[in-house]
C-alpha cells in the first residue's frame, strides 16, 4: 500500500494518453511511446504489464507489434489506471486494510480520512484519458451524496 501516487502510476497515465492520440496509426511500437515520454524502455514494459494485465491495453512482440487501448479514451479512466498500476492508494495507512488499527472502532477522525479518500477516488474516476488529451482534466471534484 503507497501513500502518494508514484512515477510508475503518473507515467502511466501519460503512457495511455500517447497511445490513445495514436491510435489511428494502429499498434504503436513501445519504443516510439518511450522515446516521445522519455521514459525507458525497460520501465515502460513493467507499466505496460500492469496495464496489459488490467485489461486496458493489449501488447504484442515481433514485427508489426506493439500496444493497443482496449477501453476507449473516453471511458478509462485516471481511477482505473491508478488501480492497475499503484494498487491499493489511500490518504491514511488506516483505510489501507492491511494494518488495522486497534482505535479505529472510536476514532473520530477516521470517518473524515474515509470521505476524502471517497471523494478523491470518485473525481480520478470521473477525469478519463480523453479529458486529458483535449485539456479538460480540471474539472470541479463532484460533491459526493451525504
Amino acid at each position: 500500500m503507497g501513500t502518494f501516487i508514484s512515477t510508475k502510476g503518473r507515467y502511466a497515465i501519460r503512457v495511455l494518453i500517447d497511445l490513445a492520440e495514436h491510435s489511428s496509426d494502429g499498434k504503436v511500437p513501445l519504443k516510439e511511446i518511450a522515446e516521445r515520454q522519455q521514459i525507458s524502455q525497460k520501465y515502460m514494459e513493467s507499466i505496460m504489464s500492469l496495464l496489459v494485465r488490467a485489461g486496458i491495453v493489449s501488447g504484442s512482440h515481433g514485427k508489426g507489434g506493439g500496444y493497443e487501448l482496449l477501453v476507449p479514451p473516453s471511458e478509462c479512466s485516471v481511477g482505473s489506471i491508478l488501480r492497475a498500476t499503484e494498487g491499493n492508494l489511500c490518504m491514511v495507512s488506516c483505510l489501507g486494510g492491511d494494518v488495522v488499527c486497534e482505535r479505529a472502532p472510536g476514532c473520530r477522525t477516521l470517518p473524515m480520512w474515509k470521505h476524502l479518500d471517497d471523494m478523491i477516488w470518485n473525481y480520478l474516476d470521473t477525469v478519463s484519458v480523453q479529458d486529458l488529451m483535449y485539456g479538460r482534466g480540471d474539472r470541479p471534484i463532484p460533491i459526493l451524496p451525504e
